[in-house]
């Protein structure tokens, strides 16, 4: 076979087959392999007239079509079924060709994964790609890993294919090996809490002020008018707007409310965990998803008494004013959840030699992906005229929004409460916000019960040095250990 093909697909998908057809579109040959030869046909019968596709039906086939330096793009299952597929084309490589991962990997996989390949003289790629079936066709968002080497020749082409804001592509090299795996880890974990705080703030318009969903829609509708510009709220409110076709009723009152979850959330908890990064928000909001799916747990509970307090019902003048508190509450969480997303990846820059641009994350998320909001353009920003900067809290901007914030936000809060609704995500952003500028914390109780039980130690504010008490010896003065 002639090798002509400027990149090749394996794993024909929808995402493998739309990014397939995204390459041929802006005017590159596409080498095509599936292990069911009847995609790679299906594809070819639907849109081969989209550009210039090399079919192949074998894995030898397939390499010896493209072009050197190789590219190989793989789009499968991650977990075993891409250490199946990297070995199989691995052998059929040369020095200087790169495999790609397209797929949800896991960073530490990714790691692990270039490693084992740089050894071999292989370049191993690991491609974050958000935005979803859509997004893969006509321009995602592409966070890449890897060596500066393998970017000089693919990013380009990663470049051309992703979506575009103000002529700038939203695609970069993030930095070496797991680095892009990680950013996209991170985005979707973003990605849940923008979701459930979305969720919990339909609820509060719903339960607290008495809005039908389609008033809610129409509310969302002009909070995305302003600060709240999202792809999130804006498909909130189409989701809102439906009506069941079977029944006639709102389409979120027919719907379980069992929230589905692929696994990138949990990691990025478990990352923040194994960091310390402080990502509550977006864990709660993790939790939440986990809580709605445990409906026997939940029918156990259903009698449990709740909110006792007198509440009750707003007037429609009260419920606007109500509808306003919310989206300051939504607007501040949102900022707290965004920015325990960027402390994340600080912390993992740190902990695993990654060098990343911060504003460079900022900017290729402002479009294609799931998680693009017209306030990412002031993260842009932000970062740009700070590069060390250490929160977006303390941006001269955001702190004055956050300012503004305090009592509407509060007051949705004490509002929840009286009522019953629940709001993990909204609370914990504020619980974080409140942690991070208090003066002092309570845990200094904490660190005198692991000394007490322990032995732990502790560090005093007056002298330098780690010190422990002797708590069974009340008159023997404390020891620096």
């Amino acid at each position: 076979m002639d090798a002509s093909a400027h990149v090749g697909v394996t794993g024909l998908g929808v995402m493998g087959r739309n990014l397939a057809r995204n390459f041929a579109r802006h005017g590159y040959t596409v080498a095509l392999h599936n292990r069911t030869a009847s995609r790679t046909r299906d594809l070819l019968d639907k849109f081969g007239h989209e550009g210039s596709f090399l079919p192949a039906d074998t894995a030898e086939e397939f390499v010896a079509a493209l072009q050197r330096p190789r590219r190989v793009m793989i789009m499968v299952q991650a977990g075993a079924p891409t250490d199946a597929v990297i070995d199989e084309f691995a052998l059929l490589l040369e020095p200087g060709d790169m495999i790609i991962d397209g797929g949800n990997a896991h960073f530490a996989d990714t790691r692990r994964r270039e490693t084992a390949l740089r050894e071999r003289g292989l370049h191993f790629v690991g491609a974050g790609i958000s935005g979803g079936e859509e997004g893969a066709l006509n321009g995602p968002s592409i966070m890449v890993g890897g060596s500066a080497e393998s970017y000089a020749v693919l990013g380009p082409m990663l470049e051309a294919i992703s979506a575009e804001v103000d002529g700038e592509p939203c695609c970069t090299h993030v930095g070496s090996d797991g680095a892009g795996h990680y950013v996209k880890m991170v985005h979707n974990g973003i990605e849940y809490a923008d979701m459930q705080l979305l969720a919990e703030a339909y609820d509060l318009l719903r339960h607290a002020a008495g809005y039908t969903p389609s008033e809610i829609a129409d509310i969302f509708r002009s909070f995305n008018q302003g600060r709240l510009n999202s792809y999130l709220l804006e498909i909130s409110a189409e989701v809102l707007a439906q009506t069941d076709a079977r029944t006639g009723s709102p389409f979120v009152d027919v719907v379980a409310d069992a929230a589905g979850q692929k696994g990138t959330g949990r990691w990025t908890v478990q990352s923040a965990l194994d960091l310390a990064s402080p990502a509550t928000t977006i864990a709660q909001a993790t939790y939440a998803r986990s809580a709605s799916g445990r409906r026997r747990l939940r029918s156990s509970h259903r009698g449990l008494p709740g909110a006792t307090t007198d509440a009750s019902p707003m007037s429609r003048s009260e419920a606007a004013r109500f509808a306003s508190r919310v989206e300051h509450a939504l607007y501040a969480s949102k900022i707290v959840a965004y920015d325990q997303g960027w402390t994340m990846i600080q912390d993992a820059a740190a902990a695993y030699g990654w060098t990343i641009d911060l504003a460079a994350v900022a900017r290729i998320w402002r479009a294609g992906c799931i998680i693009r909001a017209g306030f990412l353009d002031r993260v842009r920003e932000a970062y740009s005229a700070d590069p060390s900067m250490i929160s977006l809290l303390t941006e001269k901007d955001f702190a004055e929004e956050i300012a503004q914030a305090q009592v509407p936000w509060r007051e949705t809060l004490v509002a929840a409460t009286r009522r019953g609704i629940p709001v993990p995500a909204l609370a914990a952003a504020l619980a974080s916000y409140d942690t991070l500028r208090a003066a002092h914390l309570p845990t200094a109780l904490i660190q005198g019960q692991r000394d007490y039980f322990g032995a732990h130690t502790y560090q005093r504010n007056d002298l330098p040095g780690t010190f422990h008490t002797h708590w069974d010896e009340p008159d023997r003065p404390e020891t620096r250990e």
